[in-house]
């Protein structure tokens, strides 16, 4: 081979590599691009959906008479109340004993749906046989049923076998929440191997033992998910309390909120404002302390399911 083919070799080398660098840096530079759209895009949607929050929160600290001619404006001098709209709220409303059953409520609700739940899912997945096949349709069936279709039935069976009260609306929660509950605990059981529970019986544990000491613990996941996205439903609900409760002796958040609409579509707007505030704070709270269980548990049932 001559001088000028190996030259020519050289320069095909030459610009194979220079093509493959711009490559690489179009690349990067379009990632970077991307990356930096998506960002702002993202950035936008939080903007949007943080907004209604913080006008809440500054009309919260005004004065009623002032919070519908203006209320994107900041509180100043003449329109600023401080905390008396919580203070009066708060009275007038009833709100502590209202944050009382709302917390009784949600944590025993929580708590029943995670146990039963989970045990009946351990159940219809271990033991196969058409009546559990049936179960498990049924369940997942459940979650497509509108509420409104069962609404004035469950009111009145909840009457006739005396559940309205804050101890009976427990088990009406269980019965709707069973639905994704369970389904989402039968696909993570599924990925648990029989033989880490054929080992403990071996080893002397019964079935009730297993389900506590093994089972249970590996469903920790998926127990902490659901445990989540039924305390951010209980607490915020508002239909199925003010069907089944005897709101003059029991009231939940969301109903002691709404008793500061007066008649004719009166409202208090800075009570109002005030107590929606305090009515999402722990639940916002609740839920930035544990959304990476969330994403922990789907993550942990999409790999092993």
């Amino acid at each position: 081979m001559n001088i000028s083919a190996w030259a020519a070799a050289a320069v095909a080398v030459a610009a194979g590599v220079a093509v493959i660098v711009v490559l690489r840096l179009i690349s990067k530079r379009f990632k970077a691009a991307r990356n930096g759209i998506l960002y702002v895009v993202l950035s936008a949607v939080a903007v949007v959906f943080l907004a209604p929050v913080a006008i809440i929160l500054l009309n919260s600290f005004k004065n009623k008479l002032y919070i519908l001619d203006n209320p994107f404006s900041l509180p100043d001098s003449t329109t600023w109340t401080g905390l008396d709209n919580y203070i009066e709220g708060v009275g007038k409303t009833g709100f502590l004993s209202a944050v009382g059953w709302s917390f009784f409520i949600t944590i025993v609700s929580v708590g029943v749906i995670v146990l039963c739940t989970s045990m009946c899912a351990w159940y219809i997945t271990r033991v196969k046989n058409r009546f559990n096949s049936f179960l498990y349709y049924l369940f997942v069936f459940s979650m497509i049923v509108p509420f409104q279709m069962v609404m004035f039935t469950m009111s009145y069976l909840a009457s006739k076998l005396h559940l309205s009260n804050p101890y009976g609306i427990v088990f009406i929660y269980l019965g709707f929440g069973a639905g994704l509950s369970v389904f989402m605990f039968s696909g993570f059981v599924k990925s648990i191997p029989v033989d880490i529970e054929e080992a403990a019986m071996i080893d002397g544990c019964s079935p009730i033992q297993t389900y506590f000491r093994v089972v249970f613990p590996i469903l920790r996941p998926t127990a902490v998910t659901v445990a989540i996205l039924n305390a951010m439903w209980i607490w915020n609900d508002y239909l199925l309390p003010s069907l089944i409760l005897d709101t003059t002796k029991y009231r939940t958040i969301p109903i002691a909120v709404q008793m500061l609409r007066g008649s004719y579509g009166a409202v208090d707007w800075g009570h109002m404002m005030a107590m929606i505030i305090l009515a999402i704070v722990p639940i916002i709270v609740f839920y930035l302390t544990c959304q990476k269980y969330i994403i922990e548990g789907v993550v942990a049932g999409a790999v092993k399911g």
